[in-house]
């Protein structure tokens, strides 16, 4: 099989959006003109009872909101599609910036309702960083909205990027009729409650066309308007600044009534990104490498309730990715091999052969691999820009069920695991705590420790709020502030000292009163002299 053809013709991108601007029901679409599922479904809609494929933890059905990455691929127009679905909600977001990490575009969804939102904001500064290429889609434009050049003021002033309109819609709300494509001066009309793929659209020959008229009635002359100004205020669209992560193509419609999804996903298959090069420890890799490496970016226990299994997301990252081949574990310098890698249409899962850059492979995983690690032909680099989080909210969790204890156990484990929570021990008494940086993860937690396996918990509130892994040049050092500070220390899932804080001011209190201890943020620093268990 030719590689170069084949990294050619990937895309791989997440969508992205603050909870219910409608992206996870985008993503439903999107798959529905890729032939992946014959009706969508929705996160909310009192009109599609269909629950979302992406959405496929029983928490996620019942909340109406993603807690987790899911990992969808599909063919369209020659090009193979992996879209990685990623929370919205706040309290999941390092999964989101991780997924951000493993993707070389983004589809940005914004409520034409609310605009741009806290999380929208946050999500775009992490592309930014990255120079990541953006399409922006403003949603539910069937819904009363703001002004629509009012919208994208707001997306240039707050996320920093300029826009370019491809799309116009004809109206809002209950007299919404569609929208125009600025590019290809096509007439889509608006026809509510369409959950299939939708193939009608109207050619016109510009703006001067009497069909316009005609289709429109007395808003044709409105659009008319609307559309010089734009032209004039407006840059033209350049791929080039799209790919420089500098210009924004915006896209008007309602993902809902799968409105304007089509100009959407033909416009991303021709300008989105090929996969790019990554940076490593030691040098950038190049998708065109001959010799294989890719990066473990999620992991997800009991995708499978039924098997229980646990699977690490891997992005090929260079070469070929091949089904039961030895490759090097860089972080143990160990050679591993997997014999049933997946690829994914949300919880289903299909044994792949191969994957070439820009693919999304899930592996199973027997507790070798953890979020971060890097896996290659033989070369030992480790690829770099992968995030770690310091929790900031603490919970002891009790097991209800003495009966239930190793339940209770391995399902803490893995399911902190999953890089969302962070699990503790007080070696006093063998007490777990679990840190994350969300209220709605101790619900999660709680929820799939019962239903996944069988292991009923309750939570107790600590009065911590910062957390420190703790060093120092001298065991005397560290040893004397561990000995006055020993009801703050605990131990996390790599035996390593953790200094828990009630607050910033007595941590920085502690930093003066022990200068010979250094406070790391997070758990991923140089070893230096560590505590003893």
């Amino acid at each position: 099989m030719d590689t170069l053809h084949e990294i050619d013709r990937r895309r791989t991108f997440a969508v992205i959006s603050h909870p219910d601007a409608g992206k996870t029901t985008l993503t439903e679409k999107l798959r529905l003109f890729g032939g992946g599922i014959r009706t969508a479904g929705a996160v909310k809609s009192n009109k599609i009872k269909k629950t979302a494929a992406s959405d496929f933890m029983e928490i996620e059905k019942q909340r109406g909101i993603s807690v987790a990455t899911a990992v969808m691929s599909f063919e369209y127009d020659g090009k193979l599609i992996n879209i990685l679905d990623t929370p919205g909600h706040k309290d999941f977001a390092e999964d989101t910036y991780r997924t951000l990490t493993a993707v070389d575009s983004v589809i940005l969804v914004v409520d034409s309702v609310k605009g741009v939102e806290e999380q929208t904001e946050k999500l775009m500064h992490v592309c930014r960083m990255r120079s990541t290429p953006v399409i922006v889609f403003i949603n539910k434009l069937d819904r009363e909205g703001r002004p629509p050049l009012e919208l994208l003021d707001e997306l240039e002033e707050k996320l920093d990027i300029r826009v370019r309109p491809m799309t116009w819609p004809i109206n809002m709300g209950s007299l919404f009729k569609g929208v125009y494509n600025l590019h290809e001066e096509n007439l889509y009309l608006f026809k509510p409650g369409k959950t299939t793929v939708e193939e009608d659209r109207i050619l016109v020959k510009g703006l001067n066309d009497p069909a316009l008229d005609t289709h429109l009635g007395t808003d044709a002359n409105r659009l008319r308007e609307n559309v010089e100004l734009v032209e004039g205020v407006y840059d033209p669209f350049s791929v080039e600044d799209y790919r420089a992560g500098t210009q924004a193509p915006v896209f008007f419609g309602s993902a809902l009534n799968n409105f304007g999804v089509r100009e959407l996903l033909e416009t991303f298959v021709s300008i989105a990104p090929r996969p790019v090069p990554r940076p490593t420890n030691t040098r950038f890799v190049d998708p065109v490498e001959t010799t294989f490496s890719g990066f473990i970016f999620k992991i997800h226990a009991n995708l499978d309730p039924r098997h229980r299994d646990r699977i690490a997301f891997l992005r090929v990252c260079s070469g070929t990715f091949e089904r039961s081949k030895q490759f090097l574990h860089v972080r143990q310098g160990k050679q591993v091999r997997f014999t049933s890698p997946y690829s994914f249409m949300a919880e289903k899962k299909t044994i792949v052969d191969e994957a070439f850059p820009g693919d999304v492979v899930g592996l199973y995983d027997r507790g070798d691999l953890k979020i971060g690690d890097t896996l290659t032909d033989g070369e030992e680099l480790e690829f770099r820009g992968i995030p770690a989080f310091s929790p900031s909210i603490f919970r002891e969790m009790v097991n209800m069920d003495p009966m239930r204890s190793k339940q209770f156990h391995k399902g803490l484990k893995q399911l902190t695991e999953e890089g969302v929570a962070q699990l503790f021990t007080i070696k006093n008494g063998n007490r777990l705590i679990v840190g994350t940086v969300g209220e709605l993860q101790f619900d999660v937690i709680t929820y799939r420790l019962e239903h996944e396996y069988g292991a009923a918990a309750r939570t107790q509130p600590l009065p911590y709020t910062v957390a420190r892994w703790v060093t120092a040049d001298t065991p005397a050092a560290l040893e004397e502030f561990m000995r006055y500070r020993d009801r703050n220390i605990v131990w996390d899932k790599d035996d390593k000292p953790v200094y828990l804080a009630e607050s910033p001011w007595v941590l920085n209190s502690n930093i003066k009163d022990y200068p010979g201890v250094t406070f790391h943020e997070t758990s991923e620093f140089k070893t230096a002299v560590q505590g003893r268990a």
